[in-house]
């Protein structure tokens, strides 16, 4: 084989969480697999907690145990959510309780660091496994294989290309997907507090004057922020010193952790909903924020992207073995097999920031009505939950 030339059955390109649990389940499956991504970078020196952190729901531990990455977790980095309160306008509430539910928790807190150097100490025992550092700048596709240019010069063939390159995917606009981005005009500000009250593994989130705030529970008593602010008010809370956004915290969620002692430095991401007209072309799967981008408030946008890797790797286990890899035949299965939980989760996210962002008495009685209906009717509540575990 030339050197500057290599053949694979598949090539991944992203190395975020889910292109590596996608290059992972592939190569588990018995594929040769390019992974073009760099390892897990460290956490900046002194830091506790990595500021970025997942809520992965059931589904997303099943797949990540199937891989034997779950079991590599460090317990200790793992924070078990039992119950979730929703604070709306006025004494609006909702409970969700796993206990309830029947099932052993609503979610994982898994800080983003931890799954992903667990993904890469796994990825590197994969004989069928090779780690690509270079970026990709060329596609293109014959009736054999899809050719991926590098930009050290290299050159490797796939029968299959995943992209799983993000929100803004090279790899999607090389196939001439169509995109449809809506700007929330909101900004993610996410920080990691050490507590003095205990949070007792429950959730909290707050809907505020359009705005969402989220206090999620980790270990030893660290609770992990996701406020989702309207992009002048994220800047201004992004620009607070510690202490103040320590306190600033604290007064939004009523003393709730009694002080706050920030932990983590502040970070923000833009927040928008992105739809995409295709998944699939011919030797090409989008997968993760390649092919959705959703409003973060429920927490399930990893979870969405962990699932897309779950059927595309169901779909390549069950393929004939006269088919090839990158038939859109094959491809299709994958597709239509993602296009209801996708909609479904968009329009259930998109429709509750409305909702909850809307001024004025009137939205603000809806609002309250339709929570006290559901916290009233306790198979609501148990379909809401079994829909957030996948």
């Amino acid at each position: 084989m030339n050197a500057h030339h290599q053949t694979f059955d598949a090539a991944v390109i992203g190395g975020g969480l889910v292109g590596k649990t996608a290059a992972l389940a592939l190569t588990q499956g018995g594929l040769r697999v390019a992974l073009l991504a760099q390892p897990c970078a460290a956490l900046p020196a002194g830091a506790a907690f990595d500021s970025r952190v997942y809520a992965l729901s059931s589904s997303s531990q099943a797949l990540l145990e199937r891989l034997r990455v779950w079991q590599a977790l460090d317990p200790a980095r793992l924070g078990p959510v039992y119950d979730m309160r929703v604070y709306g306008d006025a004494h609006a509430e909702l409970h969700f309780s796993a206990f309830q539910a029947s099932v052993p928790q609503l979610a994982w807190i898994v800080e983003s660091s931890v799954i992903e150097r667990a993904l890469d100490a796994a990825l590197r025992f994969q004989p069928n496994l090779t780690w690509i550092d270079s970026r990709a700048q060329a596609l293109d596709f014959t009736a054999e294989s899809a050719s991926v240019g590098l930009a050290n010069g290299n050159v490797i063939e796939a029968d299959l290309v995943v992209g799983a390159d993000g929100a803004h995917s090279w790899v999607r606009a090389q196939i001439g997907s169509k995109m449809v981005r809506r700007d929330y005009r909101q900004t993610g500000v996410v920080a990691n507090f050490k507590a003095a009250k205990p949070h007792g593994e429950t959730a909290y989130q707050w809907f505020r004057d359009g705005e969402i705030i989220a206090l999620l529970p980790m270990p030893d008593a660290h609770v992990s922020l996701v406020w989702s602010a309207r992009t002048e008010h994220a800047e201004q809370l992004l620009a607070l010193d510690p202490e103040r956004l320590a306190a600033e915290v604290e007064h939004v969620s009523g003393g709730q952790f009694g002080a706050l002692d920030c932990v983590t430095p502040a970070q923000g991401f833009p927040l928008a909903l992105q739809t995409v007209d295709r998944l699939v072309a011919p030797r090409v799967a989008l997968v993760g924020d390649a092919a959705h981008l959703i409003h973060p408030l429920a927490g399930q946008g990893m979870n969405l992207g962990l699932r897309d890797v779950a059927a595309l790797a169901a779909t390549v286990a069950g393929k004939e073995s006269f088919r090839d890899l990158g038939d859109m035949v094959l491809l299709r299965r994958y597709e239509r097999s993602r296009r209801e939980d996708i909609r479904a989760l968009m329009i259930a996210t998109d429709g509750l920031q409305k909702l909850f962002s809307v001024p004025g008495p009137l939205a603000r009685v809806v609002r309250n009505t339709g929570m006290a209906f559901v916290g009233a009717q306790p198979f609501i509540k148990r379909w809401l939950v079994s829909a957030a575990l996948g």
